[in-house]
């Protein structure tokens, strides 16, 4: 069967689809993983990344739907939408690997402060860590949460800092999120060009005088 043919186009864009729900929901995952281990509110760009993965995924959704039914409709919005998409993600990917340590420790330590005592607290526990970062900047607001802390690590010789935890959990999040969401935004620009090539044939099943 020759690629140029219909039915090759809808295969390849229904294929596409399917790597695009995927990529959404690995996105999505990876997002609230990193959140559930302690990369705060604060660090906006999670948060971004988890609506691109939603809205990715939705959009994958209906232009499989429309690649089925060779809906013209819908694969006229799923093209325009896909495409806003695409440099959504292109910039939030960009923005996470270009997050370095230091922009980092500004996001964990501004929300640190935000928090009230018994969050701290929660947070210590949930990570098994005491305080923020055991630094000479931070070293009288570390003092204070050590004095407070109730982690489990407390009883024995020694805690390492939420900060630390933090930040291995976060790099790590990052650079999967920036990796993935980057590589896979511009097979995005090649979905939007499928989908119009698609939705300009003609269905050999439908009939001559309904085609667009």
């Amino acid at each position: 069967m020759v690629c140029g043919g219909f039915t090759c186009s809808k295969n390849a864009l229904c294929s596409l689809n399917v790597v695009y729900m995927l990529v959404g929901l690995l996105l999505i995952v990876v997002a609230a993983w990193g959140k559930g281990f302690g990369i705060v509110s604060s660090i906006h760009i999670i948060g971004g990344v988890i609506a691109v993965g939603f809205f990715l995924l939705l959009i994958a959704i209906v232009g499989l739907i429309g690649a089925v039914h060779h809906h013209q409709v819908m694969l006229f919005f799923y093209m325009v939408i896909l495409f806003i998409v695409f440099l959504f993600q292109f910039g939030i990917s960009c923005s996470c690997l270009a997050m370095n340590q230091g922009q980092q420790e500004k996001l964990l330590g501004s929300s640190w402060g935000m928090m009230s005592n018994d969050t701290r607290i929660s947070l210590e526990k949930k990570l098994d860590c005491c305080g923020l970062f055991n630094n000479t900047q931070d070293q009288t607001r570390f003092q204070t949460d050590l004095h407070l802390c109730d982690a489990p690590c407390i009883k024995k010789s020694s805690c390492l800092s939420c900060g630390e935890k933090m930040l291995q959990h976060s790099s790590e999040a990052l650079k999967i999120l920036g990796g993935v969401g980057l590589f896979f935004s511009f097979t995005e620009i090649l979905g939007v060009w499928l989908a119009m090539r698609y939705r300009n044939q003609k269905d050999p099943r439908a009939n001559p005088s309904a085609f667009l």
